[in-house]
């Protein structure tokens, strides 16, 4: 199963490294699971930029650009209702006080060929419009949406891309999602101030001013309102919606990479942390 591939041309794009801030700790009990969900107003918005005949038109040439089905037949067809991706918050890694595990960074549309193939349709909110801004293989974040709300009702789901590791978190616990997220937390997952202590041992030298930010190894913050450059994001009349062709952190403004690994352009085969 492979990681985000762009449009026009299958591109392999490379993540940028984000910075975290410190800031004082907090208690962690006290500590929201992520930001305020999407409305249904939004998920119906974002399925609807999915499910758009320019988008179903970009879906049959991305279906077909291994040759296993073509343009014309991949009949591509939208899935279930988007849902939304939650990232692990820098401000949480910092220890900001109030600050959520998790933040909303896009919302995922699984969308399927006519031969099986699968997708996932990233879609934000830009200029009061909901459009998709990149397409990755396979359907990770419906498959651990889904997942998560099975073994942790009422939970929130999230993905630390730094390690491509997926969670849920619900009264103050955290528990794996897959294999990488297991070696991360253990099987039985742990609580969730022992897993900002470990976010944070991970992560918080990548601070502004460190030796690590002044390698040049390290990025800042790029704006949640505006692309990065390297990115496109507005939609080619022609081709239908247009993909980021920097990393998906830059391109949706996301703090999506925080550790010394880039996101991966490729989906390593899904491990689940259970059969589930």
């Amino acid at each position: 199963m492979s990681r985000p591939v762009r449009l026009k041309a299958v591109l392999a794009g490379t993540a940028a490294t984000l910075l975290l801030g410190l800031g004082a700790p907090h208690a962690v009990a006290e500590t929201p699971t992520r930001d305020e969900a999407p409305s249904a107003a939004a998920r119906s918005a974002a399925h609807k930029a999915a499910d758009a005949p320019g988008t179903r038109a970009t879906l049959s040439r991305f279906f077909a650009r291994e040759g296993t089905v073509t343009a014309r037949a991949a009949e591509p067809r939208i899935k279930g209702e988007a849902v939304p991706v939650y990232y692990l918050a820098p401000d949480f890694v910092a220890g900001n006080k109030g600050a959520p595990v998790a933040r909303l960074e896009f919302l995922a549309s699984k969308a399927v060929s006519s031969d099986g193939q699968e997708a996932s349709l990233w879609t934000v909110k830009q200029g009061g419009t909901w459009k998709v801004v990149n397409i990755a293989t396979g359907d990770d974040e419906t498959h651990y949406a889904r997942v998560g709300a099975e073994k942790l009702p009422g939970g929130t789901v999230f993905h630390e891309p730094q390690i491509n590791a997926w969670y849920v978190t619900h009264h103050a616990r955290v528990l794996p999602l897959d294999q990488d997220a297991v070696r991360a937390i253990g099987t039985d997952g742990t609580s969730l101030s022992a897993y900002r202590s470990r976010v944070e041992r991970a992560y918080g030298d990548k601070l502004p001013g460190s030796p690590y930010a002044k390698s040049g190894k390290a990025g800042g913050y790029a704006p949640q309102s505006e692309p990065a450059a390297g990115t496109q994001t507005q939609p080619d009349e022609a081709s239908g919606p247009a993909l980021t062709v920097a990393s998906t952190a830059a391109g949706l403004g996301a703090c999506a990479a925080v550790g010394l690994t880039v996101v991966r352009t490729v989906r390593t085969r899904r491990q689940a942390a259970d059969p589930a």
